[in-house]
């Protein structure tokens, strides 16, 4: 009798250890939003790169089990392994590394040929700052709004970065908003960029951008460099990375680093980032009317940006020759989702026009975006750290 109740105890304090004991509604509905998330990644082709880590994860930080059972398995448990993969999100050691791989993999010369449409980049910005407005007048601090606003440049590395920064409680929420906006700008931009342009606006064929020498592509990541800097030195880990990778890239003398910057050593931080990103989603945490408010204001910021940048080239078109008009289905391309709304705007030209690409004439203000969220998320810093 005294082996079947020892049997008996341990098996019941095994059971008070299992997810099924632990589980709570909300548990389940995030666990249903990770197996959504992975969906919509294999089946609807969703940037599987960002949704199937942040999916996974979103299902391994809710796997419920005793809080006080000392295990050391939970994201935010002192020594556990998701904890030490964590930091790289707490600390914004991530971003910076991501940064280095986009500098690494891209091509500036679009931007470099025809620097007018560095404005575009800019004009997009205007998606943060109408977002940061709209969220203090809901009355959210500061800080909260600054990273919430960050999702108007649909840059998942950007806004981890600043929200780290200045609103840690609030960083899973945003930078999984910023990775869904991300992944559905296929969904969200060609509605819009119908609406803001005619036909006639949307088979306006551009010029060829000119040849770019060496000599152009290698001065240019030191110049940004200074230049971006110089107005914003809080942005320094992610510009100085970006340009970085860049430099690797177009020296021509250090192919292999930049190589291994913008493929194997990027591949890795976006699996960890990605996973350890969907684990901070726990449903305590995630499941808020403020994560609500989040999703709303960041899709919203993301739509503002994407029109400010069709709308910015229409009133360039105002002041330029007919044989210099630039196409106003390049002007979503003005956000950081590189290169994928610059492909929307190919895609969206060539329905009209099927002799008129537009991708490397849309690099220019994609690209520009980049470097124009990074500066903006400085800006905020700088403001009001």
């Amino acid at each position: 009798m005294e082996f079947t109740g020892f049997i008996a105890r341990n098996f019941n304090e095994f059971l008070s250890y299992t997810g099924f004991a632990n589980a709570e509604f909300t548990n389940i509905i995030m666990i249903i939003i990770g197996i959504v998330a992975i969906w919509l990644a294999i089946k609807k082709n969703f940037e599987p790169l960002l949704l199937v880590p942040i999916g996974l994860g979103i299902i391994l930080g809710n796997i419920p089990f005793r809080a006080d059972a000392g295990l050391e398995i939970g994201l935010y448990e002192d020594n556990s392994v998701l904890n030490i993969f964590y930091q790289g999100v707490r600390q914004g050691w991530y971003p910076p590394l991501v940064f280095l791989g986009i500098g690494a993999m891209t091509d500036f010369s679009a931007l470099i040929s025809n620097p007018k449409l560095i404005l575009i980049g800019a004009a997009a910005q205007f998606g943060i700052f109408g977002a940061y407005m709209l969220a203090t007048a809901l009355g959210f601090e500061p800080n909260q709004a600054a990273g919430i606003a960050i999702i108007g440049g649909a840059d998942g590395p950007t806004a981890i970065f600043l929200s780290s920064k200045l609103c840690p409680n609030l960083m899973g929420a945003i930078a999984v908003c910023a990775y869904s906006y991300m992944a559905l700008v296929p969904v969200i931009q060609p509605p819009l960029m119908r609406l803001l342009t005619t036909k006639k606006e949307r088979v306006i064929h551009m010029k060829p951008a000119r040849n770019v020498s060496q000599t152009e592509r290698i001065l240019f990541p030191i110049i940004g460099l200074l230049l971006t800097t110089f107005i914003v030195p809080s942005g320094l880990p992610l510009l100085g990375m970006l340009f970085f990778g860049n430099l690797l890239k177009e020296s021509g003398k250090t192919t292999r680093l930049a190589k291994t910057a913008g493929n194997s050593l990027n591949d890795i931080v976006v699996m960890l980032l990605g996973l350890t990103v969907g684990c901070s989603t726990q449903a305590s945490e995630f499941l808020t009317l403020n994560t609500i408010f989040i999703f709303l204001l960041g899709a919203l910021a993301f739509v503002i940006a994407s029109a400010s940048g069709v709308l910015f080239v229409k009133f360039m078109n105002l002041f330029l020759p007919k044989r210099k008009k630039i196409n106003p289905l390049i002007g979503n391309a003005g956000v950081s989702a590189v290169p994928m709304s610059a492909r929307i705007s190919n895609n969206i030209g060539l329905e009209y026009d099927r002799h008129n690409f537009l991708l490397m004439h849309a690099m220019g203000p994609n690209v520009a975006g980049v470097i124009g969220s990074a500066v903006a998320a400085g800006a905020l810093l700088g403001f009001l750290s």
